[in-house]
């Protein structure tokens, strides 16, 4: 609502004026909201994100799983069986850990690459069980 204020004759007088639409009919709403408040998240076709995950992981060389919670494994298992064997409990160097993770991650790279061959022989495209059976029984790993 806009006032004005106008003087006549030393009187103050206020006038309301009030904007009015030249338009009758119901005003549309825009057909996409604004970009700065919200937007839909993009939607990409199955298998594009894995492509680009795949091309991010091979390109990269930090290490997959998070330090602490490897740690955390490697100290727990170690003290198991340190607690079946009757010893005190083994103590680390951070650069042992670290040079842990990094042949733990190496295998299993290996393992899930030559499964994935496998999986390929196979005419599939997803790594299932049988795969893994069978390249532990074909690297030796079955017991």
């Amino acid at each position: 609502m806009i006032t004005n204020i106008i003087v006549i004759n030393n009187e103050e007088h206020k006038m309301i004026r009030t904007k009015t639409s030249l338009t009758t009919g119901p005003v549309k709403q825009p057909r996409h909201p604004p970009k700065g408040r919200y937007r839909k998240s993009r939607r990409y076709r199955p298998g594009t994100q894995a492509l680009r995950q795949i091309r991010k992981y091979q390109k990269s060389t930090e290490l997959l799983i998070r330090k602490l919670p490897f740690q955390r494994l490697v100290r727990e298992v170690s003290e198991q069986v340190s607690r079946d064997k009757g010893v005190d409990p083994f103590r680390y160097q951070s650069t042992a850990i670290l040079a842990l993770q990094v042949a733990c991650e190496d295998f299993l790279v290996r393992m899930f690459s030559q499964c994935n061959d496998i999986c390929i022989h196979g005419k599939r495209v997803t790594i299932q069980d049988k795969d893994v059976q069978l390249w532990k029984r074909l690297f030796g790993y079955d017991k």
